[in-house]
């Protein structure tokens, strides 16, 4: 083994030396951080005065607009009628049918 071969394998000997290295400081620098984040959230939710930690809160129910039957049932027949006619494909009687009834 010549001089050369003697750097090449010092090259690699460093080389994976440094990747070991560098490997071994991000997985405990992950784990320093998520200790630090751990800690942090802990700290924050002990220290928050109570009127401000997170509460469940429940939405109220969306209520429906009262919807008078007697208009709906006249638009109705009058799209059946629309459509009886050959006014209104059977597409569009059901397209205007579903707009109808979603108010």
């Amino acid at each position: 083994m010549g001089l050369i071969g003697g750097m090449a394998r010092t090259a690699v000997v460093a080389g994976t030396a440094t990747a070991v290295s560098n490997r071994v400081s991000r997985r405990q620098a992950g784990r320093w951080a998520s200790q630090e984040d751990a800690a942090y959230a802990q700290q924050q939710q002990q220290a928050a005065p109570p009127q401000y930690q997170q509460q469940q809160y429940q939405q109220p129910e969306p209520t429906a607009a009262p919807v008078d039957t007697g208009d709906m049932l006249e638009q109705l027949e009058k799209l059946a009628q629309l459509r009886d006619s050959g006014v209104l494909t059977p597409l569009e009687f059901e397209t205007q049918k579903a707009r109808l009834l979603a108010g």
